[in-house]
């Protein structure tokens, strides 16, 4: 694997970072993803930026609030914009690969993907990805802008406030050094 590759072994995913938001001057953040099957990520949506997907092989499952899209291959993009509820999915068997773009770019979203994975490596999360620690799950939330929905929205104010106690006491700079080298 390159510098620029990424690992999770409990989610069994790879992220290639094809170009940062300090390589555009902060217009976008561009990865590469290989979903493993059954892989995704739950509804959620963003204040700040919006994510484009593009399906480079196999199939990419798409919801904008209830609706759900079906990419592949040669398929036009799919654009989640600010404040649209969606997630992505591989309902398929076999693992697909896609590209998303983040704009403008957001440093957050790069570092919370290399603190996740680090600590999946690291065997810091439970069997699903999701960090032990309360206070790394407040982390990756508030490093990603990520907004919560449904059961989750209701203890997002706590993980809010802890995310930004983690941020102010150092735990933040903690797992910069540890995981974040793109």
């Amino acid at each position: 694997m390159s510098s620029r590759t990424i690992y999770n072994p409990v989610q069994q995913d790879k992220v290639i970072f094809l170009e940062t938001v300090s390589e555009t001057n902060g217009r976008y953040t561009l990865v590469e993803v290989d979903l493993a099957a059954g892989g995704g990520v739950g509804l959620h949506y963003h204040k700040t930026y919006a994510e484009s997907f593009v399906c480079l092989e196999g199939e990419l499952k798409i919801q904008l609030d209830k609706e759900i899209y079906t990419l592949k291959e040669g398929d036009d993009p799919i654009e989640a914009k600010p404040f649209v509820l969606h997630r992505f999915f591989n309902a398929s068997k076999i693992p697909c690969r896609f590209r998303v773009t983040i704009s403008p770019g957001c440093r957050g979203f790069e570092e919370s993907l290399q603190i996740a994975y680090g600590l999946a490596r690291d065997g810091k999360t439970n069997k699903k990805g999701l960090p032990k620690k309360f206070s790394h799950v407040a982390l990756l939330l508030v490093l990603s802008e990520s907004k919560l929905t449904g059961w989750r929205a209701l203890i997002e104010k706590v993980l809010l406030r802890t995310g930004e106690k983690a941020m102010k006491n150092g735990e933040a700079d903690e797992l910069r050094r540890a995981y974040v080298n793109i």
